[in-house]
């Protein structure tokens, strides 16, 4: 059973999660922690991992049609876990996230973005496989999804009442462009088996999908750029950022060639490479 909650989690996106939550009070704080900083951030990580958690779990139980086909390996499809069981395993998650987060608010100078930011990102994962489903709306559903991984970084800032930050603001926006390249070259990747999805692919064809995803990977860079024209950074500790930038600037090849996989998969590093660049420039100021 254990084995089937951790893979319906998905312990790589998770992983992000323990990252970025993390990266986005340091780049606040400047790099200056103190033990309280240290136990609030504590907290909302282990919020966020549960809620992305939930989030993934609620996923698989919406896609068990479609992973039949295209993903039976899965603990829903191979009949690993019921329905009942990972229905109680997401709810159990999103309990876990809330009062995590809630526990939190007596120690924190600014609760309301907190409580904020968890709000709207549970709204936007509800209505994502629930409601409205943007999910089958393409490419809504791509920036709701890329909505929620940007905002992973204000809450880590939130969490240490710096949500308005510049610099978290830079890295919440490359953090959102990126991520939605990822998500369009993913439906690339799914296109055969996406049914009932009215996805950018299907809409306008693999290669104009593509091309549209690497204008989200350039607006990505952009904003990079922008951190040192226009925050903290001075614009010559771009080369920081150097290798994240020739990652994400050579994913023209691999689109054009059809390589979805590599592609989604490098636009991942690049933009960890990129973030993680932001960590080193603000320990160093």
């Amino acid at each position: 059973m254990w084995r089937e909650v951790v893979e319906l989690s998905r312990p790589k996106n998770v992983v992000l999660a323990a990252i970025t939550v993390p990266l986005g009070a340091h780049l606040a704080l400047g790099g200056d922690w103190s033990f309280q900083s240290l136990g609030l951030v504590a907290l909302q990580t282990t919020s966020a991992i549960c809620f992305m958690a939930a989030g993934n779990t609620f996923n698989d139980i919406a896609d068990l049609d479609i992973d039949k086909v295209a993903k039976p390996h899965r603990p829903i499809p191979s009949e690993r876990i019921s329905i009942g069981s990972a229905k109680k395993v997401a709810y159990a998650f999103t309990l876990l996230s809330a009062m995590c987060m809630a526990s939190a608010i007596p120690f924190t100078d600014q609760p309301y973005p907190l409580v904020a930011i968890w709000s709207l990102a549970a709204m936007l994962m509800y209505t994502y496989d629930a409601g409205p489903q943007t999910k089958k709306l393409g490419l809504i559903g791509n920036i709701a999804i890329s909505l929620m991984v940007g905002a992973v970084i204000l809450y880590g800032a939130s969490a240490v009442s710096l949500a308005n930050t510049p610099i978290v603001m830079f890295a919440a926006g490359v953090a959102f462009f990126a991520n939605l390249a990822r998500e369009i070259i993913k439906d690339c990747e799914d296109m055969e088996s996406d049914e009932g999805r009215n996805t950018l692919p299907m809409r306008i064809g693999l290669m104009n999908a593509r091309a549209t995803a690497y204008v989200f990977i350039l607006a990505s860079m952009i904003t990079l750029g922008l951190a040192h024209l226009y925050g903290p950074f001075e614009y010559h500790q771009i080369v920081f950022h150097a290798p994240a930038i020739f990652i994400l600037f050579s994913l023209n090849g691999p689109l054009f060639r059809g390589e979805d996989y590599k592609a989604q998969q490098n636009v991942r590093i690049g933009m960890l490479l990129g973030l993680l660049a932001f960590a080193v420039q603000v320990s160093i100021l």
